[in-house]
């Protein structure tokens, strides 16, 4: 069957909102949708990719062109497939990423030996593990875990696809774990990956707990609450926004990975954390990325 792309230009804050928009889903045939970032030296300049089995319409366009009204003035690059398979070739420029122990790929590339080996396929939810700041904070973990340290209560704020929390599970399989996302077809997503990477789901140490939450304020997550390792791979603003609430739900000696974050926000959010008790251990740059690990010291 023949298929098509279509290919606009955005920022980025467009790009993370369209995990969100309900825009197609009263539609019989949706598009497939990717976000993508070429060139992470250009942090602000990203791209979303729509596929579809049928030749785009004018009402197809047009929804896309809401997507990325930042770059209104762009016409779309439209592509013919042919009789491809379109979902791969939606992955085909996913290559897998190594992070520490971890490897991460889509169903098209093969596992590889000795490492801690995750099935993440592209698609509507953001953290496949491409983008920088989800790869910093795999080596964030793994560095966690290098060093020695052991959690029990874990919870990873702005899941996306589930994978920060999976990586948690697999470094300590003796943890609770929570997954926490503002959009549901996020947590959808996570659900199902979790299926095809055999994570146990529930309220159990051992397993993952999928959580549609706005905030730490939501009851689902306050409950489990103080945690001693919270990972939020956020956007710097709203990672600023909610330092008070974030920082009040790590316990004592807890840690807090954070990311997200241009390594010219870093200084500001890490401020945010200090001024309610976090002492900043360490910042990693990964192209323009930061991520910040704190600690809750115990006095």
């Amino acid at each position: 069957m023949t298929s098509w792309k279509i290919t606009l230009p955005c920022n980025k804050a467009e790009a993370e909102a369209v995990e969100a928009n309900d825009c197609f889903a009263n539609w019989d045939e949706p598009p497939v949708l990717l976000a993508s970032e070429p060139d992470e030296d250009k942090p602000n300049e990203w791209e979303l990719t729509a596929y579809s089995e049928e030749a785009p319409s004018a009402a197809l366009i047009a929804a896309l062109r809401a997507l990325t009204l930042s770059r209104a003035d762009a016409e779309p690059h439209i592509e013919q497939l042919g009789d491809e398979d379109w979902v791969t070739m939606s992955q085909a420029g996913i290559e897998p990423i190594s992070a520490g122990r971890f490897y991460v790929r889509t169903p098209r590339y093969p596992p590889v030996a000795g490492t801690v080996d995750f099935i993440i396929d592209a698609g509507l939810a953001f953290g496949t593990g491409q983008h920088a700041t989800t790869s910093g904070c795999l080596w964030a973990l793994d560095t966690l875990a290098t060093e020695g340290a052991v959690f029990s209560n874990i919870l990873d704020l702005g899941t996306g696809t589930g994978l920060l929390a999976f990586a948690a599970l697999a470094l300590w399989p003796e943890a609770k774990v929570a997954a926490s996302d503002i959009d549901p077809i996020s947590i959808e997503v996570s659900g199902a990956n979790a299926a095809v990477n055999h994570i146990a789901l529930g309220e159990s140490t051992g397993a993952v707990k999928l959580i549609v939450a706005d905030g730490m304020d939501a009851p689902a997550l306050a409950d489990r609450a103080p945690y001693n390792l919270i990972v939020a791979n956020v956007l710097a603003q709203p990672l600023i926004d909610m330092a008070e609430d974030i920082a009040g739900a790590v316990m004592t000696g807890g840690r807090l990975i954070l990311s997200g974050l241009l390594v010219t926000q870093a200084e500001a959010v890490a401020a945010a954390y200090t001024r309610y008790g976090m002492r900043l251990v360490a910042e990693t740059h990964h192209g323009d990325w930061g991520v910040l690990l704190l600690q809750k010291p115990s006095t």
